[in-house]
């Protein structure tokens, strides 16, 4: 039993209330990176041809994490209700385990996103988009991924290529290997569509001509969603550090004060 007092009633208080905002917040944490798992943007084969796609592996660990902090607080409640020595113990050691987690998971997202620039997409763009010379299955199913997506992406969004149409002519690329630039400066995809999804104007398309092809770039739109799902990862994370490192502060202190 723990020592008797008011202070310590209202400590009680305290660390189960502190217990059921953690509760809640890991149930938030999980759900928030199971949507960003979900990919709903579509923009996830773009990063896995990166081979830089660890800001998900950020957010699988929030999952677990969220998970443990939910189960966590239960055990907290029981133990800090109970004044029993032993279950806030455990409960204080896997929480520690936890925070840990918890830390590598908000600083690989905080870390991963100044790798989103311009020049990692474009790359990966160039060397894979429309790519037929393939070196086995694999890297041929990476080429059918990164060149789907490119094609939605460009479509629903009027936009084309990284920065601009420029991409497709300024650089070397899989694409410009297997087309004439006077026949396919960019991809058809580029042009400006009608409802029936062909190119309103062809050659003025291919002549750059303004108003029949799509002058604006798509990494706003690729970097938009993964930055902000990444600072959200994080930051919610690092708000649930700051919470659960109080908490397990009082608790270290109701520990101490239990009688054995």
């Amino acid at each position: 039993m723990a020592k008797s007092g008011d202070g310590i009633r209202i400590l009680q208080g305290l660390l189960v209330f502190g217990n059921v905002v953690i509760g809640m917040c890991g149930v938030a944490l999980t759900a928030e990176c199971i949507f960003f798992v979900s990919d709903p943007h579509g923009l996830y084969p773009l990063l896995e041809a990166t081979e830089n796609d660890d800001i998900y592996a950020a957010a699988w660990i929030g999952i677990f994490v969220g998970f443990a902090l939910f189960a966590l607080s239960i055990l907290g409640i029981v133990g800090v209700i109970k004044s029993n020595r032993t279950l806030l113990l455990v409960y204080i050691l896997l929480m520690l385990i936890t925070y840990a987690f918890e830390m590598a998971s908000c600083i690989t997202a905080v870390t991963q996103r100044d790798f989103l620039t311009p020049n990692l997409f474009l790359k990966q763009m160039l060397e894979r988009y429309n790519k037929s010379d393939t070196d086995n299955n694999n890297d041929k199913w990476m080429a059918e991924r990164v060149t789907k997506t490119w094609d939605e992406l460009m479509l629903q969004n009027h936009c084309c290529g990284v920065r601009g149409p420029s991409d497709w002519q300024e650089y070397t690329s899989a694409f410009r290997s297997r087309h004439k630039d006077a026949d396919f400066p960019w991809p058809r995809i580029c042009c400006v569509m009608d409802a029936q999804g062909s190119p309103v104007n062809l050659d003025g398309c291919k002549l750059g001509v303004p108003g029949y092809y799509n002058s604006n770039g798509c990494y706003d739109i690729i970097s938009g969603p993964m930055n902000t799902q990444a600072w959200g990862v994080a930051w919610f994370g690092f708000a649930i550090l700051c919470w659960t490192f109080c908490v397990l502060l009082g608790t270290m202190f109701y520990w101490s004060r239990i009688e054995y």
